[in-house]
Order: structure tokens, then C-alpha cells, then sequence
């Protein structure tokens, strides 16, 4: 069915060059060329955008009254639009509760002496294997709706809290059924290693992911990347560079965590290795973030994870712009930072770490979708554009600066997704 929307207000369509390539530095804050005037209006057919014009002439055309079976009619009476948002990190299937970690670190544990004291990634781990698929499903479909609320319209989803064979392929083949359950787009990734279990030695993990759970996620074929938390006490370089080099033999890429704690080379290694993104990176070193960005290695900046343990907030957002150095920004959304929330990461870019809305919302837009597709894809989310996808938020706000400055509330009037108005 056609849906025609009109009546737009200011609209950020994101576009201008090639869509599949991020926008860096000035080119993030050069309005004129990234947003339409109030006054257009958009004809959507089949979940593509086939007409963007003036409103005047596609409502002349098509009319403004919805017809049963052919035409849905969407006024915005004026508010402003902006692309659906690319969450591109998440965790979202896991089970349990971690609340109480929360009091441990104000009373000084740092992340790591929560891990050694059973809580973190192990605590969820137990929690997870022990959860029945539909159980892990109800989690991941509520999940979802809290997102589609907040505006995410494509979502990448790690694996990562099962930790041996069986259960990370659970957790992939979960993420895949609720890819046909929801309107969000989901992008599968194998985070295996993200941890070492509680029941095997670091050497007898690594043997299992390299010969065993590697080549049954590529035989599965649902996984689209591979991960791997690469930080002191965690997986060290060597171990990464090693589940990294066999994951691309297997043609399968890698986005990774680095440089969450401290600067451990993390993100000059994935540069180096030809990774997707280095993500986290809030310890990277400068000459790591050039790399990166020659290699076209995305910096994925996760603010909402130093927030929630009470860290400084002093992740380089301004020095990337400055530098012409790509970035998105993502959610992070695991079992200590439980927020779906694409627009308070927003907030805190904006009113915290010093860049514009504008260019807030390219880094939760365009430059993560370059990061999720290929660079020849012609279904590439991120951006409002003519046979481009279909996916798109009316806001609360009649300006597009307003997406990020209602911390702690909703500021998506409407999510549209693959054409058509979700239900929230």
C-alpha cells in the first residue's frame, strides 16, 4: 500500500553525496545542504521512498484522504522530520537483573572487582542459559517495542551471554526469528567472546570458539559480524587479533570492543585488522583514531555506559569533527545501562560532550548505517531520499534540533518503519 505523507516540517533528509560514505567534520553542519524547508511531502511505495516534493503538488495528485487498500494519509501538520534511528550496538537478549551492581560501584568496586566477585558479565551469563528461549523471545519482543517507541528503526544485536556453543547459536537464532516478528531491521552479530565462561579455562574457551562455535555460526549463516571484548582482563590483543584473522578467513568482518578502560591498542589493532568499528574507544589514543579513520574503521562512541557508571563524560566527539574523523554514537543497551533510548545518547552528545544536534543525529543516522551495509547497497538506512528506505520519525518539535533535548522523555510523535506508521 502507498502511504503519502505531507505537511512536513523542517525535514532532515541527511543525503547530500553519497549516502553509503559517513559525513565528517564540516560537511556535519552544513544545514543547507542536509535539510529540506517546511512544506514537502513524501509518496511511499512498497517500504521505498518513490517522491519527495513540495506538498502542494503530491496532494494534488494523490489527494489527502486515506483509501482503504490503496492510499494511508499521514498529516504532520508541520513538525519536523528526521531519519529512523541506527542503533548499531546493542545487547539485546539477556536475562536477569544487575540493579544491585549499581550500589557496588558507589562504594568503589570498579567493573572489573564486580566480575571478580561473580557479578557482570558472568552473573548474566548463568541468568541467560538458564532462561527458555521463549523467554529469551517475550524479552527481545519487548524490547523491541520500547525501541520502536524511542525511534530505532534498524538495530544491530549481539549474541554474548551464552558463552558456549549451543547457547550463543540460541541466542543468534532467537535474534533471527524476531528480525521476521518486528518492524525493526535487525543485524545479527556473534559476540562469543565476550567473556570467558565460569566452567572452562581461558585455553579450552579459546580452542571452543576458534574450532567449534566459529565454524557452526558460519554454518548457521544468521551472524553478520564477529565481536570480541577486547580488554585487559578480558580478551588481550593476541587472542583478538587471532578470533579476528579467523573470523575473516571465514568471510566473516568484525566490529569490536576497545578501549573502554584504558588504551590497550585496542583501537589501532582494528584498524589495523580491517574491523568494521572499534567501539567504545573512549581511551584510544589520537594517533589510533587517524588509523582508524584511513582504514575506514568507524569509531563507535557508547556515552550512555560511562554515564551509568559514573564515569566522566569526556569522550572526543569535538576533536573527531575537528580532525575529519568519522564517528557514530549507539546505544549500548546491555543489563547495566537498560536504556533503548536512541535520543538521551543524543542528549548526552549534545548537552554533554559539546557537538550540535545536527551533528548528533548524523552519528545515530547515516554514519552507522555505512557501518551495517555494504558500500554498494542501495537499501542503506539513515537518510531520507528518493528510492531510499522508508524509515523516518515525526517528532514533537517543529525544529529538528528538538530530537535530542527531552532527556527522560519521548520526543517521536510517529515512527515509520519499512513505510508504515508503527503502532506504539
Amino acid at each position: 500500500m502507498r502511504h503519502l505523507i505531507y505537511n512536513i516540517g523542517p525535514m532532515a533528509h541527511l543525503s547530500n553525496g553519497d549516502y553509503n560514505s559517513p559525513l565528517t567534520g564540516a560537511m556535519m553542519s552544513e544545514r543547507e545542504s542536509l535539510v529540506h524547508n517546511s512544506g514537502m511531502a513524501i509518496l511511499i511505495d512498497n517500504k521505498v521512498i518513490k517522491s519527495i516534493e513540495e506538498s502542494s503538488k503530491l496532494c494534488a495528485e494523490f489527494g489527502t484522504d486515506s483509501i482503504p487498500n490503496s492510499l494511508n494519509v499521514t498529516n504532520c501538520q508541520g513538525f519536523a522530520m528526521i531519519p529512523g534511528f541506527v542503533d548499531c550496538h546493542s545487547h539485546l537478549l539477556w536475562d536477569g537483573d544487575r540493579s544491585n551492581e549499581m550500589i557496588l560501584r558507589q562504594s568503589g568496586h570498579s567493573y572489573t572487582d564486580i566480575a571478580k566477585m561473580g557479578g557482570g558479565i558472568s552473573k548474566t551469563v548463568k541468568a541467560t542459559r538458564n532462561a527458555t528461549e521463549s523467554r529469551l523471545a517475550k524479552l527481545g519482543n519487548s524490547r523491541l517495542n520500547r525501541a520502536s517507541k524511542f525511534g530505532t528503526t534498524t538495530m544491530e544485536c549481539k549474541s554474548g551471554y551464552g558463552l558456549s556453543t549451543d547457547s550463543e547459536l540460541k541466542l543468534l537464532s532467537i535474534i533471527d526469528d524476531l528480525n521476521t516478528q518486528n518492524p525493526i531491521d535487525l543485524h545479527a552479530t556473534w559476540l562469543g567472546a565476550h567473556d570467558f565462561p565460569f566452567d572452562k579455562t581461558k585455553k579450552q574457551y579459546m580452542e571452543e570458539l576458534l574450532s567449534e562455535q566459529l565454524p557452526q555460526v558460519i554454518e548457521q549463516g544468521i551472524a553478520k559480524w564477529a565481536d570480541v571484548f577486547c580488554e585487559p582482563g578480558w580478551y588481550d590483543l593476541e587472542q583478538t587479533e587471532e578470533i579476528v584473522r579467523d573470523a575473516a578467513n571465514s568471510n566473516l568482518a568484525s566490529r569490536i570492543h576497545v578501549d573502554e578502560f584504558v588504551n590497550s591498542d585496542g583501537l589501532a589493532l582494528a584498524a589495523e585488522l580491517g574491523c568494521v568499528s572499534g567501539d567504545h574507544v573512549g581511551y584510544s589514543s589520537d594517533d589510533a583514531r587517524s588509523k582508524a579513520n584511513s582504514a575506514g574503521c568507524m569509531q563507535t562512541f557508547l556515552p550512555g555506559t560511562p554515564y551509568i557508571l559514573g564515569k566522566e563524560l569526556n569522550l572526543p566527539l569535538k576533536k573527531c569533527i575537528d580532525n575529519d574523523w568519522a564517528f557514530s554514537l549507539a546505544s549500548d543497551f546491555n543489563p547495566n545501562y537498560n536504556s533503548l533510548s536512541i535520543p538521551f545518547v543524543g542528549s548526552l552528545a549534545t548537552h554533554r560532550l559539546g557537538i550540535t544536534p545536527l551533528e548528533a543525529l548524523i552519528g545515530v543516522t547515516r554514519n552507522p548505517a555505512t557501518t551495517l551495509f555494504s558500500k554498494d547497497a542501495d537499501n542503506t538506512p539513515g537518510t531520507i531520499r528518493v528510492n531510499g528506505p522508508a524509515d523516518m520519525l515525526i517528532i514533537k518539535s517543529k525544529e529538528i534540533d528538538g530530537w535530542c533535548q527531552y532527556p527522560g522523555d519521548n520526543p517521536i510523535l510517529k515512527t515509520i518503519c519499512k513505510g508504515d506508521v508503527v503502532k506504539l
